[in-house]
């Protein structure tokens, strides 16, 4: 049986091999440049240090040396301007785990069905069961192998721009879906659904239809809905009055930042990472003794306003990986065990 799907999936295998072939021939020779530009730069030094500060200014004295944030900050984005479209050309790497949710997992068993060569096997004294999980756990053990290749690969080559941008969580090219630990979660999750499209449906077009449509579905569900709640962020305040702001080094990923009143009601603001909060300049008469004409900016915002961040902490990157991914394999194992039920029961 072991040689039988080794005889049916080995060009699937070799596509595989030469895609990561591929992909590595692109992002060995650009990671190394980009690896030692980052050191060269002086980043892997000043980075680490200048995390570490919560607050900045918003716009350092012009007359004075810029102090060690803002130096960092200068450097990092003199970086981010040089190799940031690489990082973004890397969102074409989300589609990977769908293809092959598509073109592995849901002609696993619809093709075998359409052409009734399940029926043979089954008569050559192999069991249902025994014949669906050597097909599903030779096929996802190759597929899983080559999905974390392929994360080991991706999370090294971006690591600069990650640093450099300081958004781990929320970066151009969607980092946090391109690295780590979630993207062979996607894939085993692709892999599994399309599996249970395909026998379900008995016929491999309309199985990896269903694919796409219950791929994305869930993806951009657990992304926009799920995984900003998966912990309650934290609340990080400043005042209006002023020229302090967030250091975007630190890697926090700000869900939610705005204007409130004093009274608690929001004045201005924006959703996932939309820094659409504000600075007012410290008049030369205070705010209390003209509160209305202290400045245009707080003559709309009005004595008492302040910044509000809602935010999870860097340190939450991998806690928040952990538990996409294990919500991904949960389902994937839920789908697999259904589609196996359904091949000992209702395949004929």
């Amino acid at each position: 049986m072991t040689w039988l799907v080794w005889r049916q999936h080995r060009k699937q295998a070799l596509f595989a091999l030469l895609g990561l072939a591929a992909l590595a021939a692109f992002m060995v020779p650009t990671g190394l440049q980009m690896h030692d530009a980052f050191r060269r730069a002086g980043l892997d030094d000043c980075l680490p240090a200048a995390a570490r500060v919560e607050s900045v200014r918003v716009s350092p004295d012009p007359e004075q040396p810029p102090d060690a944030v803002h130096a960092c900050q200068e450097l990092a984005d003199q970086f981010t301007g040089r190799y940031g479209s690489l990082g973004v050309a890397g969102v074409l790497l989300w589609f990977l785990p769908l293809l092959a949710g598509m073109f592995w997992g849901a002609p696993l068993v619809a093709r075998e069905v359409e052409h009734g060569t399940h029926r043979l096997v089954w008569t050559q004294g192999v069991s249902r069961r025994r014949w669906a999980l050597v097909k599903l756990g030779l096929v996802g053990g190759g597929v899983v192998l080559a999905a974390a290749c392929y994360a080991l690969l991706v999370t090294w080559w971006r690591a600069p721009l990650d640093q450099a941008t300081g958004q781990r969580f929320l970066s151009p090219g969607a980092s946090f879906d391109l690295e780590g630990l979630v993207p062979v979660g996607y894939t085993l999750f692709a892999l599994a659904l399309g599996v249970f499209a395909g026998v379900l449906t008995r016929r491999t077009l309309p199985a990896m239809a269903v694919t796409l449509v219950g791929f994305l579905a869930a993806r951009l569900a657990v992304e926009l809905l799920a995984r900003p709640r998966f912990l309650a962020p934290l609340r990080r305040t400043f005042p209006v009055l002023g020229d302090m702001t967030s250091n975007k080094l630190t890697g926090d990923w700000v869900v939610r930042a705005g204007v409130y009143g004093a009274d608690g009601a929001r004045l201005r603001g924006g959703v996932f990472g939309n820094f659409s909060y504000a600075n007012c300049p410290e008049p030369p008469t205070s705010v209390a003794a003209a509160p209305t004409t202290a400045s245009p900016c707080m003559a709309e915002f009005g004595p008492g306003a302040y910044n509000l961040e809602l935010f999870h902490p860097a340190g939450r990157y991998w806690l928040f990986q952990g538990i996409e991914t294990a919500l991904f394999v949960a389902l994937a194992v839920l789908l697999l065990l259904a589609a196996v039920h359904w091949v000992r029961r209702r395949i004929a």
